[in-house]
């Protein structure tokens, strides 16, 4: 008897766990099964580092810009942005493969067919793992695009809601990409894709609503000309509906109208005062656009108009190399933004049209943006993606077209690190000195030694000490150095330093590695 009262005890505490458990449970949202994914795993015991490929880089003007072009996984990609690029990223574009089950999506080097069980689970957990790494690299005011077609529209957008917030769900862009709609088995004939529109936080969020330039067929629509120096315009409707007949049409007496307006009786005294109300043969009122005045306009969401060059058979050629997405469209997007230095990531970089957006839209306006590219060197039946198509490409551009600019290619590498001992802390520590150049923008060569290496850029330079008994020596190289340094050093514990460079805590700011580095992957691979 006793023990079936304690088994009952048993079953009723349990019965409150799992209700416990089921209140902590989301109430509403997506659901699927997660799919262990091996690049993923790997990191348990290996830790990615950047590793550069000399011969790749391209320097045509140091006073210009240094891009960035990853090779490798772009969860191993992001793994390392965490920790050189944390909050520091203006805008992200990706287009991530749309899993319509036509070998266009690979989860764990096998491609995911449509009759595939775990189809939508595999994308998901695919996409939600990058997606979370992706929102820790942007600025409080950043936005991340993401394109995507019907198959996993419905998804995306809830997964994003999960991850970014509902709140800060910005728009859904529509774009015409094609001039006509392809023949189909089933439903109409599809012409369009969605750009997903997310703020890291909506209360910062500080995009370009206006467009700066007005399109040939935009501006058919203004023909007619009083010669009142104002030029062309058109006129919309600012009444809702006709008056009766007998009306005096001629005096615009707001107030005598018998019919709705538009607009507020203030505003449209104002717009006849300007001389901006036309009032048609027929005696019916409505206002003047011109032309001159449209720059400026508010953007729809909905992108039909020819300032985006529609794909036709779903792929084109620039600079002699196929893309998937028209260079107009990423330009269109990297223009809602104002800041033009942005700091622009897209880690499914396929070809390399946003890096050449990029550069475009600096050529243009003066810009100084930046961008950093990350794709596998995969193989389709074009060939390699990087070796034959990105890589050349952006090559082509710097090299050809004479923009100026700058290129440092890296390829992902690892680190074993199944357990914290000295000797693997030692080894990570020493196979992070590019991480770090990354971290800080200093590429340029000053000092290296077994003891010590400094880099630099314009204005800023980068210290890494592997031996702490170097530091006085340290000191005594920067002394007449004028500018800021940020100074790693090597320590099996996380000290601080403060004391050794208390003498020069106004020029140096401290870190000690490889704690640093260890704290953003034990967040990450947890």
């Amino acid at each position: 008897m006793k023990n079936k009262k304690t088994e009952i005890e048993k079953l009723k505490a349990e019965n409150e766990r799992l209700k416990k458990e089921l209140k902590k449970k989301k109430k509403y949202g997506l659901v699927w099964e997660e799919k262990p994914e091996e690049v993923v795993e790997m990191c348990k015991e290996k830790l990615p580092v950047l590793k550069e490929v000399k011969n790749k880089e391209i320097i045509t003007d140091k006073d210009k810009p240094v891009n960035l072009l990853i090779e490798g996984d772009n969860y191993h990609a992001l793994s390392v942005l965490n920790y050189t690029h944390a909050k520091k990223v203006d805008v992200i574009y990706i287009d991530p493969p749309y899993n319509t089950g036509n070998k266009n999506f690979i989860f764990n080097d096998h491609y995911v067919d449509k009759e595939d069980a775990y189809r939508h689970s595999k994308w998901l957990s695919f996409m939600e793992k990058r997606l979370k790494l992706a929102k820790s690299l942007l600025k409080d005011d950043g936005v991340i695009f993401i394109s995507i077609d019907d198959n996993e529209v419905a998804q995306l957008k809830l997964l994003c809601e999960n991850i970014f917030g509902e709140n800060n769900f910005v728009n859904d862009i529509v774009w015409k990409k094609t001039n006509s709609p392809k023949a189909q088995a089933i439903g109409l004939g599809n012409q369009h894709e969605h750009i997903l529109m997310y703020a890291k936080n909506i209360t910062k969020l500080a995009i370009n609503k206006k467009v700066g330039s007005i399109t040939e067929k935009y501006k058919k629509m203004f023909s007619q000309d009083d010669n009142d120096g104002r030029g062309l315009y058109r006129t919309i409707e600012i009444e809702a509906h006709g008056l009766q007949k007998g009306e005096n049409r001629r005096k615009f007496e707001f107030h005598k109208r018998s019919a709705p307006w538009l607009y507020s009786l203030e505003t449209l005294e104002k717009w006849w005062k300007e001389g901006r109300i036309y009032v048609s043969k027929t005696g019916r009122f409505r206002k003047k656009e011109y032309l001159s005045e449209m720059a400026g306009r508010l953007i729809s969401d909905l992108w039909v108009d020819e300032e985006i060059n529609p794909l036709q058979g779903g792929s084109k050629e620039y600079l002699g190399f196929p893309t998937q997405k028209p260079l107009s469209l990423i330009e269109r997007i990297l223009k809602l933004h104002f800041n033009k230095n942005a700091l622009i990531v897209d880690f499914f970089a396929g070809s390399g049209t946003t890096g050449e957006a990029v550069l475009n839209l600096n050529k243009n306006d003066d810009g100084k943006r930046k961008f950093i590219l990350c794709t596998y060197n995969e193989e389709n039946k074009n060939g390699k993606i990087i070796e034959e198509y990105c890589y050349p490409r952006l090559k082509k551009i710097f090299l050809q077209k004479d923009w100026g600019g700058n290129l440092k290619y890296f390829k992902t590498d690892f680190v074993d690190y199944h357990k914290p001992t000295d000797k693997n802390k030692i080894n990570l520590t020493k196979q992070a000195t590019e991480m770090l150049c990354v971290k800080e923008g200093t590429f340029e060569k000053m000092i290296d030694n077994e003891r010590f290496k400094i880099f630099k850029n314009s204005n800023h330079y980068t210290g890494i000490i592997w031996d702490q008994t170097a530091i006085p020596t340290f000191k005594k190289a920067i002394k007449d150095i004028k500018g800021k340094f940020s100074v790693y050093v090597f320590s099996l514990g996380d000290e601080t330093f403060d004391n050794e460079f208390k003498d020069v805590k106004q020029k140096v700011k401290l870190s000690s590695i490889p704690e640093a580095i260890l704290r953003v992957y034990r967040r990450i691979f947890k």
